[in-house]
Formats: C-alpha cells, sequence, structure tokens
C-alpha cells in the first residue's frame, strides 16, 4: 500500500520562485512509493491546521516547502508522533536544512525524499511554543520583527535592515537561570538559544550545537562597537564566534531568560510577543525528519 504524502507550498518565502515546484515533485517523487498531493499555504497557521487534518486521515509523510518558519509550522503538529517530516528549503535562511545537510536545490531535496531515510531529531521550546533551529531576544529578534515588515526578502535585505538598526539599538540587561538554578546577569546585544548549529546562510551562532544531543547551546553577545563588527561578521560566518572575546557560550537541557519588561523573541526566523520570563527547555528524540 503506498504512503500518503503532502506537500505544504509556502508562496510566499525565500526569494525563489515556486510555480516550478508542483512538476518538479510530480517528476521526481517516486509514485511506486507515494500518493502525493500539494497544497500551497494562503495564511499564517495555515500549515499547521492541514497538517493536523491529514494526520486523522492517515497521512504519514509531510513536506514543508519554505523556509524555517514553514518547517516550524509543519513540524510542530508532528512533534512526539510516529508521522515523518521532510523539507524542501525554499526560505531566507533554511538554517535546519542546511544542517541537516538537506539539499537546497530542489530537484536533489524530492530525490532524497524517495530514499526514506528517517533520522529523530530534538526540538526545544520557549514558554512552551516549540522551535527547532533557534529562539532569543535582543538585536536580532528586533531584525527579525523589521524583516517581517520589508516587502524585500533575502540576506542582502536582511543585511540592510541590520545595519541601519545598529546604530540605534539600545542593549538590555538579562538575568539567565540554568539547570542548576544559578542565576547571573548579563548586559546583551542579543541571546540566542540553539538547537540546531546555524541561523541560516550558514551564520554559525552556535557551532557546537547538534540537533541529537539532548541539549541547548546559548550564545550571549555582550555589547560591542562599531570596530568590532567585521570581526564578529567573520566569525559568525566563518564558524568561530565562540572564539570572540564578546560572545559567552552555555550548554544545557533548560535556561530561563528573565527580563524587565515584555517584549520581542525570534523564533524559527519568525518574531512573537512573550512575556518578561521565557522559560527555554529541549525536548530530545521528538520530531523524525527525513534526512541525506
Amino acid at each position: 500500500m503506498k504512503e500518503k504524502i503532502i506537500f505544504l507550498v509556502n508562496p510566499n518565502s525565500g526569494t525563489k520562485k515556486k510555480k516550478k515546484i508542483p512538476k518538479l515533485i510530480n517528476a521526481l517523487i517516486d509514485q511506486s512509493i507515494f500518493d502525493f498531493e500539494v497544497r500551497h499555504t494562503l495564511f499564517k497557521g495555515e500549515a499547521t491546521q492541514i497538517v493536523t487534518e491529514k494526520l486523522a486521515e492517515g497521512y504519514r509523510y509531510f513536506v514543508a516547502v519554505g523556509g524555517d518558519g514553514t518547517i516550524n509550522e509543519t513540524a510542530k503538529a508532528l512533534i512526539n508522533t510516529d508521522a515523518i517530516l521532510a523539507i524542501i528549503p525554499v526560505g531566507s535562511g533554511n538554517g535546519l536544512a542546511r544542517h541537516l545537510n538537506i539539499p537546497l536545490k530542489s530537484s536533489k531535496a524530492i530525490k532524497l525524499i524517495n530514499k526514506l531515510k528517517v533520522s529523530t531529531i530534538d526540538y526545544g521550546t520557549i514558554n512552551n511554543t516549540p522551535f527547532f533551529c533557534t529562539c532569543g531576544v535582543g538585536f536580532d529578534a528586533l531584525i527579525g520583527a523589521r524583516f517581517d515588515q520589508s516587502k524585500k526578502r533575502g540576506l542582502i535585505s536582511y543585511v540592510r535592515i541590520a545595519i541601519s538598526e545598529f546604530f540605534r539599538f539600545k542593549p538590555e540587561k538579562f538575568t539567565l537561570s540554568n539547570d542548576e538554578g544559578e542565576a547571573i546577569q548579563y548586559p546583551a546585544f542579543l541571546i540566542t538559544v540553539a538547537n540546531a548549529s546555524q541561523y541560516g546562510n550558514n551564520a554559525f551562532i552556535a557551532p557546537m550545537a547538534k540537533v541529537r544531543d539532548g541539549l541547548l547551546d546559548t550564545c550571549i553577545l555582550a555589547p560591542f562597537n562599531l570596530f568590532w563588527v567585521p570581526q564578529i561578521a567573520w566569525q559568525l560566518f566563518s564558524g568561530k564566534l565562540y572564539q570572540n572575546r564578546y560572545a559567552t557560550y552555555l550548554q544545557g537541557s533548560s535556561i530561563k531568560i528573565t527580563r524587565a519588561s515584555e517584549g520581542l523573541v525570534h523564533l524559527d526566523g519568525e518574531t512573537y510577543t512573550m512575556g518578561k520570563e521565557l522559560q527555554i527547555s529541549i525536548r530530545p528524540k521528538g520530531l523524525n525528519v527525513l534526512v541525506s
């Protein structure tokens, strides 16, 4: 009996055109294995609704065609089930796909699905909201919010927004409590808690992070002046940010971040408003994913 598989295409993610995706799927998916369906999502959150409905109909394979936000919408309805996520990465950054070595070329990503190689990975929660790549507060959350409002996608647009906001940004003080309950206050430009190693576009915010180790890697980047921007940028993209004097790394199964008031957080490339206390935890081996 064939497996039921659905492709959830986010038409608004990334910069790549997606008109050819259905034709590629029809040509390349192994139809001796799968009965497939393609759906284009029309609004934020619809992928989660569709996955929930299709699980009840006996679907077992769900393909997120988009970026980390699309993956999040799809995967959070699949956690702690026997269902399996696949990824065709066509987002702006594709952080989780890059970490998992999933091909960025759509045709190769579709062919990978036919191999049916399943790996079980961890996921995280921030105030009980699932994330699969990274979450955090500070400058990145602000830039994420501005990027969401921008009509232009892609790395160049993101960098332009970051440069324009850098000089206006005022770092906050945060209190971090680790697994043992020890609380330390940090003035921080940003704090990122990572399940996977990168934001996307090979920007390695937590180079040592692994999605199968049952741990979160937290990067605290202290405030710095303009002089340090080139070095920090080089170390971020070369996977050596841990060498920077302004970067502190913590590792554990949970961390609590407390700030003066509610504010922005980013998770898997999307921006939300959450309270002044942020409880972040790892959930080991909670998601099945097709990998290379």
